[in-house]
């Protein structure tokens, strides 16, 4: 019997699933049972005929931030997960990033070449692994205080959740290096101009991403799935898995350096990071 879900909800109305994770006390970030629990929800609507369009939303206020960063820092005391093995050798924490993200991968890459469209609701925050499960999905609505940061480089890391690959196609190599390497946040109407969000809808906003899922939902799914797939391949979508591979290789590596260790101190300090020269 499998054991209920705890931070990630799931719903259907008629044709549409609806998935939300539901972590408001810690922004809607995942350790490793929310990370499964989202791999488990996402695998089951976009393997089930009967679900044509899936929604991916947060609690109203935040979308998602991507990784938790207080597990991981706090993985090795966690009795429950004793198969986790945050600290490595040599001292980092690239084995509790590993376990997440591992999760999380594996559900882009399942919301990718699911044969139907898959939408971002972002009402709210979407930083860092947020930011990639948005931008994975084939549309991505906002609300006006939707909000999108790269913000990896906050604490020292590289990228991950398909950040890295997706978006200089989405927005075009200069733009994408403006992101990754001077962090701006950008609001929802920002976000729209660059090509990061589809469209922005009103309050009430979950009301509206409704209709427009059931509008998708009403729409014809082999002729859809089959035009996802042409898509998919013009973009290289087929190399997706591979890239992702990496993100989680170089992503592990430097979280078990030093530039981690100073970033994962600031953030909790709440001061900025010094980052000493390499």
């Amino acid at each position: 019997m499998e054991r209920p879900m705890e931070h990630i909800r799931m719903r259907r109305d008629g044709r549409v699933g609806v998935i939300t994770i539901d972590r408001p006390s810690r922004f809607n970030s995942m350790d490793v049972r929310t990370a499964q629990d989202f791999r488990r929800a996402g695998l089951q609507f976009a393997r089930d005929d009967e679900v044509r369009v899936v929604v991916l939303a947060g609690v109203p206020g935040v979308f998602c931030s991507g990784a938790d960063l207080k597990f991981i820092r706090d993985g090795e005391r966690r009795d429950d997960l004793e198969y986790l093995a945050p600290q490595t050798a040599r001292g980092g924490y690239g084995d509790a990033f590993k376990q997440i993200l591992e999760y999380i991968h594996s559900t882009i890459s399942e919301i990718r070449r699911a044969p139907k469209p898959f939408v971002a609701a972002v009402d709210g925050v979407a930083a860092a692994g947020g930011f990639g499960i948005a931008m994975a999905c084939d549309l991505v609505v906002a609300s006006p205080r939707a909000t999108f940061e790269w913000a990896y480089s906050k604490t020292g890391l590289t990228g991950a959740e398909s950040s890295t690959f997706l978006l200089p196609r989405l927005v075009g190599l200069r733009r994408a290096m403006e992101l990754l390497m001077l962090n701006p946040r950008l609001g929802a109407a920002q976000a729209r101009d660059y090509g990061l969000v589809t469209t922005v809808l009103d309050d009430p906003f979950e009301d509206h991403v409704m209709e427009m899922a059931r509008r998708l939902a009403d729409g014809p799914p082999r002729a859809l799935a089959i035009a996802k797939e042409l898509l998919n391949q013009a973009a290289g979508i087929d190399r997706l898995d591979d890239h992702l591979d990496r993100e989680l290789q170089e992503l592990t590596r430097v979280a078990d350096g030093p530039e981690f260790a100073q970033g994962i101190d600031a953030f909790f300090a709440k001061r900025p990071p010094k980052f000493e020269p390499v």
